[in-house]
């Protein structure tokens, strides 16, 4: 609710649609999305059903527009607008069909990430690689991400996990279709 509006307001000029899915807040959340730029679309859930599943709503929404990259970015201010650029042209320009950004590539993350949060990440971004094939992701938890139409409209997204280990799924799922990942 507090953060929402001024993440809203930094996204770069060239997105053309900004679409904020509110799952199941019970405050502004939605109301504050909805005036901070009239590029917003606001798709609310009745109830929390889980960071995928809010992530899935808005890949369908995007799905429906015909969106040729679509972007993942939470709402809380903790990922850079200002890095979106970067994770779109991989995409755009047929580098890959799915970018992650690596919250782990500077020497600053030890510094950054409180100890047991860091720890946590490697121990599941090591799992992550295990289970999806992709071992030159370091950073599987990272939501940070920006997809093409082609993988979006390929992958069952009723399929892949609604929670918190979403990332680490659409990664298996990614595999299976043999995508080309990019941190």
């Amino acid at each position: 609710e507090a953060l929402v509006a001024s993440t809203v307001a930094r996204i770069p000029d060239f997105v053309d649609r900004v679409i904020v899915v509110d799952d199941g807040s019970q405050d502004t959340t939605a109301e504050r999305a909805g005036n901070a730029d009239p590029r917003v679309e606001v798709i609310a859930h009745e109830h929390n059903e889980g960071v995928g599943a809010a992530i899935v709503t808005g890949y369908r929404r995007a799905v429906a527009e015909k969106a040729d990259v679509t972007c993942v970015m939470a709402a809380d201010g903790q990922m850079d607008p200002d890095d979106l650029e970067k994770l779109v042209r991989a995409v755009a320009r047929d580098e890959c069909d799915y970018a992650k950004a690596n919250r782990l590539f500077t020497g600053q993350a030890w510094q950054l990430i409180p100890r047991t949060r860091y720890i946590g990440n490697a121990i599941l971004s090591f799992l992550t690689k295990i289970a999806s094939g992709y071992w030159h992701i370091a950073d599987s938890q990272s939501g940070y991400t920006a997809v093409n139409r082609e993988t979006l409209e390929l992958l069952d997204l009723d399929r892949i996990y609604r929670r918190y280990g979403f990332p680490n799924d659409m990664l298996v799922h990614l595999n299976v279709w043999n995508r080309r990942v990019r941190d």
